[in-house]
């Protein structure tokens, strides 16, 4: 696909991003979207990013950074719903089908492994809650609350959880079942 093929080709491909933010309901991040997209058209990374982009500057889509968080969300807006309702019959049957058929297993599938996530809240001027989570099939299995003095230490404590869970989880584990 070209970027600048034809005007049907390009609406269609925004049109497809649309409808796929509207069966979510949910906000989202960028690699979720990018790879429910992918496992449905043949879209490349590049022209995704340029109109998801260019949704934004319609403001069809929102989007924003979660407290403690670095990674940008995407949601669908009221007037990308609206857009959506009046263009939807640009996606074709087979597309639509294909998406109305494999999203709520594909969704489970890309949810399922994007389930870690940290958040802090502050208690006061100079001390902060932080909560790193680890989730599968929407049910929390582990989940910790730390102390940290800083602003700065909590967002460390997040991006390490989020970057890192997966070497962090199994050692806690392994400290919390390790007989003394």
């Amino acid at each position: 696909m070209k970027l600048s093929s034809n005007k049907e080709t390009l609406a269609e491909s925004k049109i497809i991003l649309l409808y796929l933010l509207n069966k979510i309901q949910k906000p989202v991040t960028n690699d979720v979207l990018l790879k429910l997209v992918t496992n449905i058209t043949d879209i490349n990374y590049f022209y995704f990013q340029q109109f998801l982009l260019d949704l934004i500057d319609s403001r069809y889509v929102a989007s924003y950074v979660k407290e403690g968080d670095k990674e940008t969300i995407y949601e669908i807006t009221r007037e990308g719903k609206e857009i959506l309702e009046l263009t939807q019959d640009i996606i074709p049957g087979i597309i639509k089908l294909k998406i109305d058929s494999n999203f709520k297993k594909e969704l489970e599938t890309v949810e399922e492994e994007f389930s870690i996530s940290s958040e802090f809240i502050p208690t006061d001027e100079t001390h902060f809650t932080v909560t790193c989570k680890v989730n599968e099939n929407s049910n929390s299995i582990f989940e910790v609350k730390i102390f940290a003095g800083s602003r700065d230490t909590a967002k460390a404590i997040c991006d390490n959880w989020n970057h890192r869970a997966i070497d962090i989880y199994p050692k806690i584990i392994e400290l919390l079942t390790h007989e003394y």
